[in-house]
């Protein structure tokens, strides 16, 4: 996922699109236990993705915090 495009959602978005994430990495996880995932840079990835969203969401909560 974009940098950019995960800036531009709101608290709300970026709350669910957390949420569809840490799914999906536990989906992929279970697929690699059980020898079903065909590529396990989706892993690697997906857990990147989570990691950029938690930042953004960080950001934004010390930006918020800063302007009190």
């Amino acid at each position: 996922m974009e940098l950019k495009k995960i800036r531009e959602m709101t608290d709300m978005e970026l709350n669910a699109e957390l949420a569809k994430m840490k799914k999906d990495l536990f989906n992929l996880r279970f697929q690699h236990v059980t020898g079903q995932l065909e590529n396990p840079i989706k892993m690697r990835d997906t857990k990147r993705d989570i990691a950029r969203v938690k930042t953004i969401i960080r950001e934004k909560e010390l930006k918020q915090a800063q302007s009190e």
